[in-house]
C-alpha cells in the first residue's frame, strides 16, 4: 500500500515533469496536470491509486480559485449581473435539460430510456467547468470583458442549481417523486438563508473583523484568519447544501470591499495554484482509457454532440439577452465543455440505477475529453468567431477604427497597455510633460468614464496585433505594459517583436521572479513594484533619521543605476534633477544591422562603440537580448544594437552602423 507521503511525492514529481513538457510545447499547464492524472491514475499505469483523500484535498484548489475571482468582483457588480445569472444562466440549464429530454424520447424508440434518466443526464451535461474556464478567463484578462461577464454569470447559476438537481435525481432513485416539491422548497429556504448570512451579515462583519486582526500586526495571524474566513464561508454553503466554491466566491467579494484586498490576493496565491494543480490531476485520474478503446464511437458521439449543441444553444440564448454576435459566440464556445459538478451528478445517477453503467462510463469519458479540449477551444475562440461571424469582422474593424482615430494624429507617442491605477498615473505624468499617449483597456466601464473625461483611452486588447497596429505601433516612441500579468505581457512582447522589434518596451511586474523571462522576450526594462517600494521605504527612513535630502536622493539614484540599466546616465546627482536647464539628455536608440552593412563581422571596439560618450547597452540577436556585451563581440546581420548617449554622439554611431559596403 502506498503511504500518503509516497503518493504526494509521486504526484509532485509527475506534475512537475508534466508541466515542464507542456510548457516546452507551449501548451496550457492545466493540460499537463490532466494528462498526468490520466497516465498515473488507477485506470492506466496505476502508479497512484485512487485516493478519496487526495480528491477532497484537491477540491480546495477550486475553493481558493473562486475566492481569488471573488476578490475581482463586488456586491454592486453582482447585483448588476442578476439578469445574466438568473436569466441567461437559468435558460442555459433549462435548455440543456430540454434537449436531453428530446433526445431521450427519440432514443426510447430503440432502447429503454426513461424521462427521469434523460432529465438527470441533461442536468449533468448542462454543467461547465468552473475551474478551467475561470482560470483561463483570469489568465487572458477577460473577466471584465462582456463575454467574460456572461460566462461567469452562467457559471454562478450552475453552482446554485446543483442543489435542486441533486435533490431531484435522488428523489428519482428513491421513488419519492411525490415529496419532490417539499424537498425543493426546503432547499430554496436553505439557499436564501445561506446567501443572507454571507452577503448581508458578513458584509457588516468582515471589515471590522479584518481591522481587529490587522491591528495585531502579525503576518502569521493574518494568514490564519484568511484561511479561516475562506474555508469558513465554504463550510457554511456546504452545510446548507450549496457548493464549497460558491461560499469562497462570496467571501472573496466581501473582502474586496475592505482595504485588505491586495494583501489577501498575494497571500492566497500559493494555496490556490498548488491545490488547483492537484485538482486537475485528480480529475484526470477519473478517465478510463479502456472505455474509449472498447466504445470509441459512443464516446465520440457524447463528446462532439453535447459540445456542438451547448455552443449553439448558449450562443442563441446570449443573442436573445442582447449580446452581439461575437460576444454570444465566445460565450457559447467557452461554456461548451463539461464541468466538475457533472461528475457529482453522474455518481448520483449511477447510485440511483437510472442509466446503464456502460453508458455512464462512456459519458464520463466524453465529459473528461471535453475538458481536455476546452483550453484549445478557448485559445482559438477568436479565430473561430471571425471565421463564422461576418458581422464580427465589421465590429472588429469599427473597434480598430476607433483606436486608429485616436492615434492617427499622434506620432512619437506612448502606447499604454492597461489603464488601471498605474496606467492612469503614467498618463497624468505624460500630460504634464506635454507628451501624447494612447491607452488600451478591456474594462468597458473604465474606458467609458475615462473617454467621457476627455482622456485618450479606447477599448482594445493590447495582446492582439490589430489593436497595437491601430494604436500606431509603427509611429510610437515606446510601449508601457502597466498591468502585472506575465502571460499577457509575454503575448504583447511577442507581437511587438514581430511588428516593431526596435521599439522600447517597459513592463511592470509585482516582483522580479519573471524578470529574465521578460527581458529575453524583448522587454527593454522591467520595473518590479517590490524594488520601487523598498527604495521609497529606504529614502523616507533615511530622511526621518536626519540624513540630508541631497545625500538620500543620491543614494537612491545610485541604487537605481545598479538595478535599472535604462536609468544609468540620467541621474548624476541632485544638481542635475532640473530638466529645464537647457542641457541635452542622455537617451537610448535602437539600430538594426542590415545584411549589407560595413559593421557586419566587426567588433564593437573596432567600430568605436566603446567609450567616448557612447555605450552599447544590449544586442538583440535571434529574439534573445544580451545585456552589456563584451567589446570584442562581433556584429551579425539582423542584430539590433541598443545604444546610449547624447543625441549628437548617437547620430554619429548610427551612421557608422548603417554605412553600406561599396559594390564590387
Amino acid at each position: 500500500m502506498t503511504s500518503p507521503l509516497e503518493m504526494t511525492l509521486l504526484l509532485l514529481l509527475c506534475s512537475v515533469a508534466g508541466v515542464v513538457v507542456f510548457r516546452f510545447l507551449n501548451l496550457p499547464p492545466m493540460l499537463g496536470y490532466l494528462a498526468v492524472g490520466i497516465v498515473v491514475g488507477p485506470n492506466a499505469l496505476r502508479i497512484v491509486p485512487d485516493s478519496e483523500g487526495a480528491q477532497h484535498l484537491a477540491e480546495f484548489g477550486v475553493v481558493f480559485l473562486m475566492f481569488s475571482i471573488g476578490l475581482e468582483f463586488s456586491l454592486s457588480k453582482l447585483r448588476a449581473m442578476r439578469r445574466i445569472v438568473f436569466g441567461l444562466g437559468a435558460c442555459q440549464v433549462a435548455g440543456t435539460i430540454a434537449l436531453a429530454l428530446l433526445f431521450g424520447w427519440i432514443a426510447s424508440f430503440w432502447m429503454h430510456m426513461s424521462w427521469q434518466a434523460s432529465f438527470a443526464l441533461g442536468g449533468a451535461l448542462s454543467m461547465s467547468s468552473t475551474a478551467i474556464v475561470s482560470k483561463l478567463l483570469a489568465e487572458r484578462l477577460e473577466l471584465e470583458a462582456e463575454h467574460g461577464r456572461n460566462i461567469f454569470g452562467v457559471l454562478l447559476f450552475q453552482d446554485l442549481v446543483v442543489v435542486p438537481l441533486l435533490i431531484i435525481i435522488a428523489a428519482f432513485g428513491n421513488g419519492q417523486s411525490s415529496q419532490l416539491a417539499m424537498w425543493l422548497g426546503i432547499a430554496a429556504v436553505k439557499i436564501v438563508v445561506a446567501l443572507t448570512v454571507l452577503l448581508f451579515i458578513g458584509q457588516k462583519f468582515m471589515t471590522r473583523w479584518f481591522d481587529l486582526v490587522a491591528r495585531r500586526r502579525s503576518q502569521e495571524l493574518f494568514m490564519l484568519n484568511l484561511l479561516l474566513v475562506t474555508l469558513g464561508a465554504a463550510f457554511i454553503t456546504d452545510k446548507f447544501g450549496l457548493s464549497l466554491a460558491l461560499g469562497a466566491f462570496i467571501a472573496g467579494m466581501l473582502i474586496a470591499e475592505t482595504p485588505y484586498r491586495h494583501q489577501v490576493e498575494e497571500d492566497i496565491k500559493p494555496f490556490r495554484d498548488v491545490l488547483l494543480g492537484l485538482f486537475f490531476v485528480t480529475t484526470g485520474m477519473l478517465l478510463n482509457p479502456r472505455v474509449i478503446w472498447e466504445h470509441p464511437l459512443l464516446v465520440l458521439a457524447f463528446l462532439i454532440v453535447p459540445i456542438l449543441l451547448k455552443a449553439v444553444m448558449i450562443t442563441g440564448l446570449a443573442r436573445l439577452f442582447g449580446a452581439r454576435p461575437g460576444v454570444a459566440m465566445r460565450t457559447g464556445l467557452y461554456l461548451a465543455q463539461a464541468g466538475e459538478f457533472g461528475f457529482v451528478l453522474l455518481n448520483l445517477i449511477l447510485d440511483a440505477h437510472l442509466v446503464e453503467p456502460v453508458l455512464l462510463q462512456a459519458i464520463l469519458s466524453a465529459m473528461l475529453l471535453s475538458m481536455l479540449a476546452a483550453p484549445f477551444i478557448i485559445q482559438n475562440a477568436d479565430r473561430i468567431v471571425l471565421r463564422l461571424s461576418s458581422t464580427e469582422w465589421m465590429l472588429q474593424s469599427l473597434q480598430m477604427t476607433k483606436i486608429a482615430t485616436q492615434s492617427l494624429k499622434q506620432s512619437g507617442h506612448v502606447i499604454i497597455c492597461g489603464y488601471g491605477r498605474a496606467g492612469q498615473n503614467l498618463a497624468r505624468m505624460l500630460e504634464h510633460e506635454g507628451l501624447s499617449y494612447v491607452a488600451l483597456d478591456l474594462d468597458p466601464d473604465r474606458v467609458a468614464a475615462a473617454a467621457a473625461a476627455g482622456e485618450t483611452v479606447v477599448f482594445g486588447d493590447a495582446g492582439r496585433r490589430e489593436s497595437l497596429l491601430a494604436a500606431g505601433l509603427h509611429r510610437a516612441a515606446t510601449v508601457a505594459i502597466t498591468y502585472a500579468n506575465t502571460p499577457s505581457a509575454m503575448r504583447v512582447l511577442h507581437n511587438i517583436h514581430e511588428l516593431q522589434p526596435t521599439l522600447p518596451v517597459i513592463v511592470r511586474t509585482v516582483d522580479d521572479a519573471d524578470l529574465e523571462k521578460l527581458i529575453a522576450a524583448g522587454a527593454t526594462e522591467v520595473i518590479p513594484e517590490i524594488v520601487e517600494g523598498s527604495l521609497m521605504l529606504a529614502s523616507h527612513t533615511l530622511v526621518l533619521m536626519g540624513v540630508p535630502m541631497r545625500r538620500v536622493v543620491r543614494r537612491v539614484e545610485e541604487m537605481r543605476d545598479e538595478r535599472y540599466s535604462l536609468l544609468r546616465g540620467y541621474f548624476r546627482g541632485a544638481d542635475d534633477l532640473d530638466d529645464d536647464d537647457g542641457h541635452e539628455q542622455v537617451r537610448l536608440q535602437s539600430v538594426p544591422i542590415d545584411e549589407n552593412s560595413d559593421a557586419v563581422g566587426q567588433t564593437l571596439e573596432t567600430l568605436g562603440l566603446v567609450g567616448d560618450g557612447i555605450e552599447v547597452t544590449a544586442i538583440r540577436r535571434h529574439g534573445i537580448r544580451g545585456v552589456e556585451p563584451d567589446p570584442e563581440t562581433k556584429l551579425r546581420a539582423k542584430d539590433i544594437v541598443v545604444l546610449r548617449g547624447l543625441p549628437e554622439v548617437l547620430a554619429q554611431a548610427e551612421e557608422r552602423l548603417s554605412r553600406h559596403r561599396r559594390a564590387a
